[in-house]
């Protein structure tokens, strides 16, 4: 039995980056034998085994053979004939079919080394074509080392392309390719990956409303989100960055429902495309029109909705430039403080109740955001 270090955390620690998971791979071993170790089985079809005492993940070597559509049309075969290289050429890429034994010795039979150093995504054999969700996996890779000056390999993209015209990305689960979008949306340059699946066909059919955004001229998407990452926004903002020229809501729908998005972003993706001319014209808005504004995004129960609402007008208008300055977030705020300092005690204090008490709290509102705006 042969136990290696594989994966990105060899690939990580070459590049000085902080390795947070690491992948064990066994080599020469059975199923009993890891079981009479004391490792547990991860699942019945699956050779992937707990350590008993660190609790990290170690898998068997394996080979595979594609025998159906999408991500999980593979069939694994694990033994302990099979190799060290047998298993690593079944990876993506070759900066991730890297091993390193217990002795810290580098295992490089496809070259990751140097394609780290030349800084290419390049991958590992034709059997790459196989795993359409590879293709996502390489732009998320894209996005996350492009500030270090990565690039995906001109045969990878066109292997990429391959996949985007076979029809094996429409056989892609929703909760898988949203894992990978969400991964990619949070990396320091998340723009890139929606550019890669631009440049490989691959957005035209995954997200055909985000490609035929990106064909009109002068479109500032991938700008406005790649503000919004260098300003550290949360998912949340990120997802309603890149829908918010869209315009048409039953677009944003149909991507948020093609995903299965968390509910958080399908909110905000559509506040954000009904609200957000409201936003960037606030200091304009009559009490009344504020007000309901307010009352839209629930500012009383969900402040925080609404401030993710504020922060994504404010990083379209600083994507043009970041000393562009944004008043009206501040003028926002503060009329949100105004109308939940109106006293609600006093007035039931006062008997009424319902819709009496209703209409009376919303003419406190008004007369309270009358002042404010007399006053900003």
């Amino acid at each position: 039995m042969q136990i290696y270090k594989v994966g990105g955390a060899v690939r990580d620690r070459l590049l000085g980056r902080p390795v947070s998971d690491i992948d064990w791979l066994v080599v020469g071993a059975t199923v009993e034998q890891m079981q009479a170790q004391g490792y547990r089985p991860v699942g019945a079809d699956f050779p992937v085994f707990i350590h008993p005492r660190t609790g990290e993940e170690y898998a068997l070597a394996r080979t595979e053979r594609k025998s159906g559509r999408g991500y999980g049309g593979f069939t694994f075969h694990a033994s302990p004939e099979v190799t060290l290289e047998e298993d690593l050429i079944r990876r993506d890429l070759t900066i991730n079919a890297m091993a390193e034994d217990e002795q810290g010795n580098l295992y490089d039979p496809y070259h990751g080394k140097k394609d780290l150093d030349q800084r290419l995504l390049r991958h590992v054999s034709p059997a790459f074509a196989e795993d359409p969700l590879r293709v996502l996996r390489v732009a998320r890779f894209a996005a996350r080392y492009a500030p270090l000056g990565f690039q995906v390999a001109d045969e990878t993209l066109d292997l990429m392309r391959q996949i985007s015209a076979s029809g094996e990305l429409e056989a892609l689960t929703a909760e898988r390719s949203w894992k990978e979008i969400e991964r990619a949306l949070m990396e320091d340059r998340p723009q890139v990956f929606i550019q890669v699946l631009r440049d490989c066909a691959a957005l035209k059919v995954l997200m055909p409303e985000i490609d035929a955004l990106l064909s009109r001229p002068h479109d500032h998407t991938l700008h406005v989100l790649e503000q919004a990452a260098r300003e550290r926004q949360p998912l949340n903002v990120r997802w309603a960055c890149l829908l918010h020229e869209l315009g048409d809501l039953n677009q944003i729908k149909a991507l948020n429902q093609r995903f299965k998005v968390p509910r958080e972003c399908q909110e905000l993706a559509v506040l954000v495309a009904e609200c957000q001319a409201l936003c960037h014209q606030a200091q304009a808005l009559a009490p009344a029109a504020l007000l309901e504004l307010l009352q839209k995004f629930d500012v009383y129960r969900r402040p925080q909705r609404f401030e993710d609402f504020i922060a994504t007008c404010q990083v379209q208008v600083r994507s043009r430039g970041e000393e562009l300055a944004y008043p009206q977030a501040d003028y926002l705020r503060g009329a949100a403080a105004v109308v939940k300092s109106v006293d609600v005690k006093g007035l039931l204090e006062k008997g009424l109740q319902g819709q009496a008490l209703g209409e009376a709290l919303k003419d406190e509102r008004l007369k309270a955001l009358e002042a404010y705006k007399g006053q900003a």
